[in-house]
């Protein structure tokens, strides 16, 4: 019982299960009690809604539904109707928790990314190894990183070279290739060699740091949708308490004026929004849609465009081989597969493991062992390949080695780069004996998802880091209308920004922790759940949860119909409610009779709500 009380939710129901019996002993007049068992309700449910307008009222001339609720549960009780003051504080209550279930809730992920960040650095002076905490590092030092770490400081590499996961910043799967002279960025990770950096921008100025404050920024710029009910309040109030009083001027019956405002209470108007959206979330969790944001699909229904981030999100985020080609005429592409699969055996890099695994599925079984294995940082590999030494990497590699790729081969790796590819060239006995293109695929249902969105009347736009002609060749392929490549996460949240500057709201879906201050900014935010960062899936609005993306078209028709049946709710309540005045001011209905008519539609509004359960367009 303790745990219940303190804990607002089960408070609540306990709350609410109470009022429930006590309504139906008062209604019932079960076991004749000395006084009337809606008292109960009243303490429980009606006086927190007067105390939370009055403060309201009071501190902020807030005026909101409750406001009337308050009058009318205050009205009713004077004049001695203690079960219509029960009942319509037991609905509104109802009412309450919903929306509280449904509202807003922001979960920004920002000490996630804070966590990112490393807590010290390994600075180099005087030929000397010092670890100092990272915020005392200052412009000029000289920092040495190792292997498996994370860069403290954004900063250029003065010594070494290395393959760097940048996925933090860019979003891209696959590590880049650096050395001396080239940028590294804080909160990206060192993946192999160890290499000395000399500090540029540290502290608040960081990579990391910045993109911590874009999410801070983005989430306090999103407005929050306020409910129907509390958006015509004044309204309502004004118009409630002039009827009231022209009815009792009139007829002389206070009776009647209180039960104008028993039936203006707007129970079923407060129930309008938050039911169809509990229905429409219930929806879409049947089809591996998660919605962490109440008001989600209320935002997610004014939509124009859709907008994209491409590795993990159209791509499944990992590399494959696309092509195998053998550039000598002794070695068939069978056996320069076998080749290049054993000199990548004992490597860690993802390309390498990608064609280890390709040449296990396409031929059931694994590479030989090399017999020696080396790898080079910046580079690639050397390996001793059946008394033959195999050079495997990228260009750079061909450059040390002082070898050209073949002529007849040039256009077709050109083409390939075009396309988005990596190319991982192999040297033996002095030349070049073949080359491997891998890329991140597309996913297979890409095409048909953005087809079906577009046929809904949203333009679609994809941001990427990728280079420009990768990311038009992956646009092309799925169908999107724009692209714009090169984004680093500020690009991508301004990009956002400008279209939602002129006007036209934007849903953006990522994957990476670089598209989280993205997803803040955007109308609705959606991320993939399964191959997503956490920060991604904090930041955002919606997650699909198994990063099924063909779910995408029956979320923004699910969004357009639950906008739908909100307004039905309204127009419906709202008629009942009038017809219910009239009634009252002609005297046909006493408050008890007014709460219950006037309750219809509450019940009418739940009935509605929940065929959005079932619902899907065929």
């Amino acid at each position: 019982m303790i745990s219940y009380l303190k804990d607002d939710d089960k408070r609540t129901l306990l709350f609410l299960g109470i009022s429930f019996v006590s309504l139906i002993i008062s209604f019932f007049n079960i076991g004749r009690l000395p006084i009337d068992a809606a008292w109960v309700v009243i303490i429980l449910c009606g006086v927190p809604i007067v105390k939370d307008a009055t403060i309201a009222l009071i501190k902020e001339f807030d005026i909101k539904a409750d406001v009337l609720v308050s009058i009318a549960l205050v009205a009713s009780v004077i004049i001695g109707e203690i079960f219509a003051a029960g009942e319509v504080a037991f609905i509104m209550t109802i009412g309450a928790y919903l929306e509280e279930r449904t509202v807003a809730k922001a979960r920004a992920g920002i000490e996630k990314l804070v966590r990112l960040t490393p807590t010290t650095a390994r600075v180099v002076h005087d030929g000397e190894e010092m670890i100092i905490p990272s915020e005392r590092v200052k412009t000029g030092d000289i920092l040495r990183v190792l292997a498996g770490e994370t860069i403290a400081v954004d900063g250029i590499i003065t010594k070494g070279q290395t393959s760097i996961d940048q996925s933090v910043m860019t979003g891209e799967s696959l590590p880049v290739d650096k050395g001396e002279g080239d940028e590294v960025q804080s909160g990206t990770v060192n993946q192999f060699g160890t290499f000395d950096m000399m500090a540029q921008k540290v502290g608040e100025d960081s990579s990391l740091q910045r993109m911590i404050r874009l999410v801070e920024s983005a989430d306090a710029s999103k407005a929050k949708i306020v409910g129907i009910a509390d958006q015509w309040a004044t309204w309502i109030v004004i118009v409630a308490l002039v009827s009231a009083a022209i009815t009792w001027f009139v007829t002389g019956e206070i009776i009647r004026a209180v039960t104008v405002l028993v039936v203006f209470c707007p129970c079923a108007l407060v129930l309008a929004t938050p039911t169809a959206i509990m229905a429409g979330i219930g929806n879409a969790t049947k089809y591996g849609i998660l919605v962490s944001q109440g008001d989600a699909l209320e935002r997610l229904a004014k939509v124009k465009r859709i907008a994209f981030d491409k590795t993990g999100t159209l791509t499944y985020g990992k590399p494959s081989v696309v092509k195998i080609v053998s550039c000598s005429s002794d070695i068939s592409d069978a056996e320069f597969c076998e080749i290049i699969a054993s000199a990548e055996m004992r490597s860690a890099h993802p390309l390498g493991k990608a064609i280890v695994a390709h040449y296990k599925q396409t031929y059931c079984q694994l590479p030989v062992e090399p017999e020696s294995f080396l790898l080079i940082p910046g580079r690639g590999v050397s390996a001793n390949v059946k008394g033959r030494r195999i050079f495997a990497g990228n260009g750079a590699l061909l450059v040390d080695h002082s070898v050209n790729l073949p002529t007849q081969f040039i256009k077709e790796v050109e083409l390939s780069k075009s396309e988005g590819c990596t190319i991982i060239y192999v040297i033996g006995e002095g030349q070049v004996i073949g080359f491997v293109a891998l890329a991140d695929t597309i996913r297979s249902d890409a095409a048909n998802m953005v087809k079906a969105i577009q046929s809904t009347g949203a333009n679609t736009l994809l941001l990427t880091g990728d280079i420009t002609q990768a990311a038009k060749h992956i646009a092309d392929i799925a169908g999107i209308q724009d692209v714009k490549a090169n984004c680093l996460p500020e690009d991508k949240l301004s990009t956002i920004q400008q279209y939602q500057e002129q006007g036209e709201s934007v849903c953006m879906v990522g994957d990476g922790i670089n598209d989280a201050p993205a997803l803040k900014a955007a109308q609705v935010g959606i991320a993939m759940g399964g191959v997503g960062s956490d920060i991604a899936v904090e930041a955002a609005d919606i997650v699909l949860v198994g990063d099924d993306i063909k779910e995408i078209p029956h979320l923004l028709l699910l969004s357009k119909r639950v906008m739908r049946t909100i307004n039905i709710n309204l127009a419906a309540s709202m008629i009942l409610n009038f017809a219910a005045i009239g009634l009252a001011i002609t005297g046909i209905l006493n408050p008890v009779l007014g709460a219950l008519v006037h309750n219809v539609g509450s019940v009418a509004v739940i009935i509605n709500s929940s065929i959005l359960l079932k619902w899907r367009q065929k």
